[in-house]
Order: structure tokens, then sequence, then C-alpha cells
């Protein structure tokens, strides 16, 4: 595949040791060029647009704007680039998310360098991966009765964590982020977060 031009990947995580090594790895393929990186969010849009990458590889959760809502809108303004999403939460729903906004790769942290430039290739040539044990448990999950947010605050609450970090880390209010545990607590026929917490973990739902 010399013969061509190599694919141009832009990877974003906010683990700088993790995007490096990944970064060295995937240099070392005669057809693959790591042409930008970011640790954020809005760094990942910056640094699409400078570049206009062929693929972009993108962390779930990143400071400012997570891989899903860097995907959607990355389908906007570029959309000849192709999305994937490497996670540590490879909650069911994020993968239904990632899906409905044409996110073409969905993988773990735990993919082999060699394997993820495997699928990149895939990816780029029009193919879709998803990996096997997170699609088998996003089909046993089910539907979730929660929102994006009602998820992603639930989430933030898991950990006993205060409503007023959990309002900093979400970017909003105290008074919304209690509106959303109790809408979600509602969904869930959970008398308190904490039980609503243990439900939605139960159904893979966070």
């Amino acid at each position: 595949m010399t013969d061509t031009a190599p694919v141009r990947v832009l990877l974003a995580d906010d683990e700088h040791l993790i995007r490096g090594a990944l970064a060295a790895l995937l240099s070392l393929e005669d057809d693959i060029e790591v042409v930008a990186q970011a640790g954020s969010g809005p760094e990942a849009l910056a640094m699409a647009r400078a570049h206009r990458p062929d693929i972009a590889v993108l962390d779930l959760q990143m400071p400012g704007r997570d891989g899903i809502e860097v995907a959607t809108e990355l389908r906007r303004l570029l959309p000849d680039c192709r999305c994937m999403i490497v996670t540590g939460h490879g909650r069911p729903g994020y993968l239904k998310r990632a899906l409905e906004v044409g996110v073409r790769g969905f993988l773990p942290k735990t993919v082999s360098a060699a394997d993820l430039a495997g699928i990149i290739r895939t990816v780029h040539s029009g193919g879709r991966y998803v990996d096997p044990e997170l699609a088998a448990d996003a089909i046993s999950a089910g539907e979730t009765p929660l929102t994006p947010r009602e998820t992603d605050v639930l989430e933030l609450a898991a950990d006993g964590t205060p409503i007023a970090e959990i309002a900093e880390r979400a970017g909003l209010s105290q008074g919304t982020v209690r509106n959303y545990l109790s809408s979600a607590a509602n969904k869930l026929g959970a008398e308190n977060r904490h039980a609503a917490v243990r439900i939605a973990r139960e159904h893979g739902w966070i």
C-alpha cells in the first residue's frame, strides 16, 4: 500500500502518554500518518479543521467536549472524515449514541496498536468495526430510558460526588444537576440517586 497516499490520522486523547505511544506505534506503519494530536474536545476540532484528516481516532471522555460530541461536529464540518471512538468506558449507551451520530469504529483502549492500525484501514476503506464484546453488551442491555445528559450526570454522581462538583465538571448549574438526577431516579423507579446509579449500572446504562 506504499504506492498510495497514507491514511491521514488525528489522535485525540487527554492522556498524553497513551496518545504519544499510539502515535509512535502508528508511525511505524508505512500506510498511516499521524498528522495531528489533541488533548481535549475543542483542540480536536481545531486540529481537524487545520489538518483535515481522513480518520479521527477520538477518546470518549475528554475535557471540553467528549468524543461523541466531537464526532457529531466533525460529521457536519468534515463529512469525509470518518470517526472512531476508543474508550475505557464501554457502556452500551455510549455505543448506541456513537452509532447514531455516524461513528464508524468503537473499540476499547485495550486494543493493540497493530489491531488499531488494521481497524483504521478497515474504516478508511468504508467498513465499520465494533468490538464484539461491547456490541454483545449493548444488545443485552436494552434501550436506556435516560437522556444522554441524564446519563452523564448520573455517572458523575456514581461515586457520591457532591452536587457542586458534578455541576462544575458537567458545566451545569447545581439546580440543573438536581433536576437531571431527580428525573433519572424517577425514570428508573429509584428512591434516590444512589439507587438510580445501582439500577443503571445493573443494566449497563452507565
